[in-house]
């Protein structure tokens, strides 16, 4: 609206002006070569204006035809990509809806010409494998590997497939090639952790924690508790092996991790098979005077005999703050039958049942109380281990 009515203005004040300029005519003089113009001021003006129209309007012309020559060239192209851009839509609501044939077949289709074929062909894969054609989807994967960007992505990939089909060993395989350290990616780390547990390579996954807890992928919890378990295979397996495995894996270990529970005691297991069974007790009885625990209550009766005075005096000084401790009492209650004092043994399986009775302490109990011939009473606990079951 605005540049109309500055037309307008333009040429109302020409027409204003006109009379006046009609009335002063100059005089142009043009020479090029041989060609020689002659004329007044204001036609010279007028010519000059109209020689600049044409120049645009030739202009025009010229960039129009342009652009009909090269779109009319480059038009399949551009309907192969407007094509993919619809077979991409379709097979990502296909994806969505779990409709794998479909979603296969449009993603393949998409990844032709579409702008970016490799996400294509990374969804295609994925629908083959839920429609269990392994052949497929391993040629997707393979063709979205010619992308360099994209390698480490199909390795991931196709490792996670292969563990989902129980293919552990190839899957390893490919894993190696992404070469898991403390620059790889979370994905890659995470996934590391999975194999190495599923194939139950402790060696592996015990380089693999202080990287899962530098870059925060396990919460404190969560790494304590592998830790424990990954340090005590580690033991158990090692002593297998030899006493000088035994001996290295146990001074692997940090100071921290030589006071925990569960790793003194499957130390203390293995100095007992190489024939150190009073090194194993001292371990267990320095243990226990620091910090009672479950596991070492497991552990004592088969670590101990009768003869082993020291750690039964030093159970019985615990009795006043562990009297409603199940573990203590069961434990107690092991050490007694080691002993042949049944009559000791039914009280602490009396305790056990009192405190946290079970299927097996209501048993324990039971048998007690039928050697001793208490056959009502052992009736009785055999009711009540039947009731638990």
């Amino acid at each position: 609206m605005i540049k109309t009515l500055v037309y307008v203005v333009l040429i109302l004040i020409g027409l204003c002006l006109s009379p006046l300029i009609v009335g002063q005519s100059g005089y142009v003089y043009i020479a090029i070569g041989d060609y020689q113009i002659e004329t007044s001021l204001v036609i010279g003006v007028v010519g000059l204006i109209v020689f600049y129209f044409a120049l645009q309007l030739l202009e025009w012309l010229i960039l129009l035809l342009l652009n009909m020559l090269l779109s009319s060239r480059y038009l399949p192209e551009q309907w192969r990509r407007k094509a993919a851009k619809k077979h991409t839509l379709t097979g990502a609501l296909a994806l969505a809806e779990e409709d794998w044939p479909a979603a296969e077949k449009a993603m393949a289709k998409g990844a032709e010409k579409g702008e970016i074929p490799v996400l294509n062909l990374f969804a295609a894969a994925r629908a083959a494998h839920y429609q269990g054609d392994i052949t497929a989807r391993d040629h997707y994967l393979t063709q979205a590997e010619n992308n360099p960007i994209a390698k480490t992505a199909v390795y991931t990939s196709r490792t996670r497939y292969l563990m989902k089909q129980g293919e552990l060993t190839q899957a390893r395989v490919v894993l190696d090639k992404l070469n898991p350290t403390s620059k790889s990616s979370a994905p890659v780390l995470k996934l590391a952790q999975e194999l190495y547990l599923q194939q139950n390579d402790w060696q592996a996954l015990k380089l693999l924690l202080p990287i899962l807890k530098k870059r925060q992928l396990l919460s404190e919890t969560e790494f304590n508790q592998l830790n424990t378990k990954t340090n005590s295979i580690l033991m158990v397996n090692a002593a297998k092996t030899s006493e000088a495995e035994l001996n290295k894996c146990w001074h692997w270990l940090s100071k921290s991790e030589r006071k925990q529970d569960e790793l003194v005691v499957a130390y203390a297991h293995g100095l007992t098979q190489y024939g150190h069974k009073d090194k194993a007790i001292k371990l267990i009885i320095k243990q226990l005077s620091a910090a009672p625990s479950a596991a070492l209550f497991a552990a004592i009766p088969d670590l101990i005999d009768g003869q082993d005075r020291e750690v039964r005096k030093l159970l019985s000084r615990l009795e006043t703050t562990h009297e409603n401790d199940a573990d203590y009492q069961i434990c107690l209650a092991k050490l007694a039958i080691q002993s042949r004092d049944t009559k000791q043994a039914k009280t602490h399986w009396q305790n056990v049942c009192r405190i946290a009775p079970t299927h097996q302490s209501w048993l324990a109990l039971a048998q007690a109380q039928e050697q001793l011939g208490e056959n009502s009473t052992a009736a009785n606990s055999y009711r009540n281990a039947a009731n638990i079951i």
